[in-house]
């Protein structure tokens, strides 16, 4: 990240509840006290943030801010933003996110956007405009408590990797993925490793045609005892699935075009 598309902090010391972030790049020269981050000695657990229109990327923004507990995004104006790589990674103690003034309208690259944030409950993402979006690796791998959570106005039409995108969400019990669109989609390699606790998953609208790599797909969904696929959930060529299905139950049924078949044994 260039220092010109880089946020900076201002402390507002009035309000001793929150930080208040301000990102505005013109504005440098006013600002007393600027950081490229936080850290554990300032011992915050509430943000406020407004988002001004000079901002390119919010890559990195909250990552590994271990005492954070809750993030509000007050204000967000103009809006050139199109990275938002492990802007909340590895946010350990986060429990809520308000998404109420957030845009998402021009960004390409979600990776691990969400990565290891363990103790987030829940997620409403319906605000989020994903038609831009082309990489979604790992967004919310790691987020062991996640049990709710609610993707209804996801745009995956331009997306081509999903590998790990769910991978260790461990709490989750049901995953509605019904508007996904995957015909772009290359890679679901580890995509619902160690999930756990979900014990059906409907991916009949998946197109995995152009998937080439499906390695440890499922692995550990050891509650998983439903499968319904389609038709153009291609499982041809078997090089692609390599230890798919490992550590799921035997008894796990896949229905295929509402057949169901046994391909189980051979993607072990």
């Amino acid at each position: 990240m260039n220092e010109d598309d880089s946020p900076f902090i201002e402390i507002n010391y009035e309000d001793k509840e929150y930080y208040h972030i301000y990102f505005n790049n013109n504005k440098k020269e006013e600002i007393k006290r600027k950081r490229y981050y936080l850290n554990e000695d300032d011992n915050v657990s509430k943000i406020n943030v407004v988002i001004d229109y000079q901002v390119k990327s919010l890559s990195d923004l909250f990552a590994r801010c271990y005492c954070i507990e809750s993030i509000n995004f007050k204000k967000f104006y103009r809006n050139n933003i199109t990275s938002m790589r492990y802007m909340f990674s590895y946010c350990s103690s986060l429990k809520e996110i308000k998404f109420t003034y957030f845009n998402t309208n021009n960004v390409t690259n979600m990776f691990m956007m969400f990565v290891g944030c363990s103790s987030l409950k829940e997620l409403n993402l319906t605000k989020f405009n994903t038609e831009n979006v082309t990489d979604m690796i790992g967004m919310f791998r790691k987020c062991s408590s996640l049990k709710k959570l609610n993707l209804s106005n996801f745009n995956t039409n331009n997306v081509t990797n999903m590998s790990t995108m769910f991978s260790e969400c461990s709490s989750l019990n049901e995953l509605n993925l019904n508007n996904f669109n995957t015909e772009n989609v290359t890679d679901m390699s580890y995509m619902f490793n160690k999930c756990s606790s979900i014990k059906e998953l409907n991916l009949n609208n998946f197109n995995t045609n152009n998937v080439t790599n499906m390695h440890y797909m499922f692995r550990g969904c050891s509650s998983l005892k439903e499968l319904n696929l389609n038709s153009n959930f291609n499982t041809n060529n078997k090089a692609n699935m390599y230890m798919m299905f490992i550590g799921c139950l035997d008894e796990l049924k896949l229905k295929i075009k509402g057949k169901y078949e046994n391909f189980k044994d051979e993607a072990f």
